[in-house]
C-alpha cells in the first residue's frame, strides 16, 4: 500500500500544473514570461500584442497561471507587470521530473502480483 501512496503523492498538484499548461496560449505565455527578468517584466498590453490575442484573453490566462502560483505580478505605475515565480517553477520542474522518472522501479508493479493465476494461464495459452 505504501507504493500506491507514493504513486498518488502530489497527483492533484501535478494535474493542476499540467492542466494549466495544456492550453497553447498559456504555454506560449509561459515561454514568453520565462524570457523576462525582473524589473523587465511585461504588462498585459505588451503580452497581448506579442501573443496576438486580446488583453482580456491574456488576463484570463494569467489568472489560471497565478492560481497555481507560477506567475506573479507587480504594480509599476498604472500597469501590473508579470513574471515567473522561479521558486514555484523549480518546484514544478521537480514534480515533472519525479513523475516521468524511470530510475525507480517498483517490484510490486508486476502483473503477476495482481492477476489471478488462472487468468494469466488463459492469456498465455491463447
Amino acid at each position: 500500500m505504501e507504493n500506491r501512496d507514493k504513486l498518488l503523492e502530489n497527483t492533484n498538484e501535478q494535474v493542476e500544473f499540467f492542466s494549466a499548461l495544456a492550453d497553447p496560449t498559456r504555454l506560449k505565455l509561459l515561454k514568453l514570461l520565462q524570457r523576462q527578468r525582473y524589473p523587465d517584466a511585461l504588462c498585459v498590453n505588451a503580452l497581448a500584442a506579442l501573443l496576438g490575442v486580446t488583453q482580456s484573453a491574456v488576463s484570463q490566462h494569467l489568472r489560471v497561471l497565478k492560481a497555481i502560483g507560477l506567475v506573479e505580478g507587480e504594480r509599476q505605475g498604472y500597469h501590473i507587470h508579470y513574471f515567473i515565480n522561479q521558486d514555484i517553477l523549480e518546484k514544478f520542474r521537480k514534480l515533472v521530473s519525479a513523475t516521468l522518472s524511470t530510475e525507480e522501479t517498483v517490484e510490486e508493479q508486476s502483473c503477476a502480483k495482481y492477476c489471478p493465476k488462472s487468468r494469466k494461464q488463459n492469456v498465455s495459452s491463447s
